[in-house]
């Protein structure tokens, strides 16, 4: 048991640690998005969204990191990878996760939370997407969430 306890400790110390570095990523982008793709315990790439520096609406953080990785592999594949983003992956984010194979996707802000702030989102879950692909990928939601949060009341 005492292991065990000892294990979750250390994943959640992991997630919050990625997740500061999407973070990072975040304040140096177009809007406050960052995304951060691990796979073993290790970073392999981070992205930021660039929508208007690129003027590319499909260049969320994301798809950036997604972009970026799957360039330097040789590979659309990305099985066995974790993604940790600010916030939850829109539906084309989600979609592109599910296209890569990625494992695990761990997220701070909820599409709702969004919502619920008058942010501008199309109100489907990257669950919901998910759900109707052919893939079973693992989300974790609320990683660091305050902080995430926090992002969007920044000057």
């Amino acid at each position: 048991m005492i292991e065990h306890n000892f294990y979750l400790l250390l994943q959640k110390m992991n997630q919050e640690y990625f997740m500061r570095l999407a973070l990072e990523a975040a304040k140096k982008g177009d809007w406050p998005y960052g995304a951060v793709i691990v796979k073993d315990d290790e970073v392999i790439e981070v992205a930021y969204n660039t929508v208007l520096r690129d003027s590319d609406p499909s260049a969320h953080a994301e798809i950036n990191v997604i972009r970026s990785l799957t360039a330097k592999l040789k590979n659309p594949c990305l099985e066995g990878y974790t993604i940790y983003t600010t916030c939850e992956p829109c539906p084309m984010c989600a979609t592109a996760c599910v296209w890569t194979g990625i494992s695990e996707i761990n997220y701070g802000v909820s599409i709702q939370d969004l919502v619920s702030i008058h942010e501008s989102q199309i109100y489907i879950s990257c669950e919901e997407v998910i759900a109707k692909s052919f893939r079973n990928i693992k989300v974790t939601k609320g990683v660091l969430k305050d902080e995430c949060l926090a992002l969007f009341h920044q000057p």
